[in-house]
Order: C-alpha cells, then sequence, then structure tokens
C-alpha cells in the first residue's frame, strides 16, 4: 500500500475535505479532552475528564474546529484502515469515523459524533485489535493513541473485566487527567455516545450490534446492505 492510500487526500465515497493530516495533536494533552468528551455523560465524568482544564480545552477545540481544513487520522485495521475525520463543516460539524479498504469503491462511515450520533461502529474486541496490531501506514503507532482515537466509536456490553485497567492505562499515557483510573470505569459505565449495546454474529459470520443508530445493526432502516456488513466484519477480523 503506497503512501496515498495511508494518507489520502480525498477517500471515495466521502464528501469533505481537504483533509489534513496532523499526526502531532496527538501529542498534545487538550486535544484528547476534547476528542473523549462525546463519551461523557454525567457530571461526574466531565469533571474526570477536564478537571481544571475545561477552559483551555474548549478553546483548544474551537479554534481546531476553525481550520479551513478537516484534521485527519488514520489507524491499520486487518484489511484497510480505519479514518478519523473532524468535519470542520460550517452548520455541521463533527467527527466522522470511517473505514477503507483499497479493494472496495467507497468507504463505509460506521460512526459519527455530532448532533445525531451515529453508532456503535466497533465492539470491544475490534477496538483492542485496531488499537494494538503493529501494522504501519497510520498516523501512530502508538496503541494507547490508537485506543483513544477510536474510542469514541465504541459501545460492547461484553467488555472484559481488564478493559477498565487497559482504558486507564491508555488515558495515563497520553492525558494529563489527574484520576484515570476512576475515569475509565466511568467511561466503560456509560458506553460511549449510544450507550450499552449488545454485539452478535450472525450465521453467516456477520458481526452485528442491536443498537437503534448503528449502521452495523441490520434491523435498522439505514443499516449497511448485508454483503457490506460483512466486509465490514472481514476488515476488522481481531
Amino acid at each position: 500500500m503506497n503512501s496515498a492510500d495511508m494518507h489520502p487526500d480525498q477517500i471515495p465515497g466521502y464528501q469533505g475535505g481537504p483533509l489534513a493530516h496532523l499526526p502531532e495533536l496527538l501529542n498534545e494533552p487538550l486535544f484528547w479532552l476534547g476528542h473523549l468528551y462525546p463519551c461523557v455523560h454525567s457530571e461526574e465524568a466531565e469533571e474526570l475528564l477536564f478537571g481544571a482544564d475545561y477552559d483551555a480545552a474548549e478553546d483548544f477545540h474551537r479554534q481546531l474546529s476553525r481550520r479551513l481544513d478537516w484534521p485527519t487520522f488514520t489507524v491499520p485495521v486487518a484489511a484497510g484502515r480505519l479514518h478519523i475525520i473532524y468535519r470542520n463543516l460550517e452548520g455541521d460539524r463533527g467527527t466522522d469515523y470511517l473505514l477503507r479498504h483499497p479493494d472496495w469503491d467507497r468507504a463505509e462511515l460506521i460512526a459519527r459524533n455530532d448532533g445525531h450520533f451515529m453508532g456503535p461502529g466497533l465492539s470491544w474486541p475490534e477496538l483492542t485489535a485496531a488499537a494494538g496490531n503493529s501494522l504501519d501506514g497510520g498516523s501512530t503507532t502508538n496503541p494507547d493513541s490508537r485506543l483513544l482515537l477510536l474510542l469514541p466509536a465504541f459501545a460492547d456490553l461484553a467488555v472484559p473485566d481488564v478493559a477498565a485497567e487497559r482504558l486507564a492505562a491508555a488515558l495515563r499515557a497520553r492525558t494529563a487527567v489527574e484520576n484515570p483510573e476512576q475515569l475509565a470505569a466511568t467511561l466503560l459505565e456509560d458506553q460511549g455516545p449510544c450507550g450499552p449495546t449488545h454485539w452478535t454474529t450472525t450465521n453467516d459470520g456477520q458481526w452485528i450490534n442491536d443498537g437503534h443508530y448503528s449502521y452495523r445493526n441490520p434491523t435498522n432502516k439505514f443499516a449497511l446492505p448485508a454483503e457490506r456488513l460483512a466486509r465490514v466484519t472481514a476488515a476488522l477480523a481481531s
């Protein structure tokens, strides 16, 4: 896969841009506070996340949203790339999570965070597989950064006991929050923007969920068709 595939200026089937690849933002603790904000659903979680940095984080993301380009990050998966795109569209700002494979005619939108959240797009096994693989071609090879980048697209009722410890380690490594253990437990209890979601495997091997706003719930009218659900499952295979 060439560098254009790793860091595309355009993504098939996605209307937006210009895309700007800014991996240096991942080293900025204030970036993570705003990025993880969609996962917060209580005053306790908000206080744990922002602490005394609320105003600074708000100003940082205000400036980020005023950019003329669209900050974009990439995480390689089993077969393809996940793109996290800050959609700096006036009047319709948000974050899009797209899955792209070089053999597909279009990328698949699997989640989005904005005023009308759609998702989840990732189960816990898919999230940790994407975070922990050793594949090159992304914005970072750091597993903690990858985990936090993808966390707002995740929800899964069946998280293992080690999930809180794993998330706390990522928060400790990449943010300046004062109590990463308590924040991790709270975020996993809240289960992201969409709330708790149950994942199952169909008879033909599709990994689907029961989220009311998920593209990977085949009972939703807006869900991906069966053949596209199958290729998403295959691309994200853990």
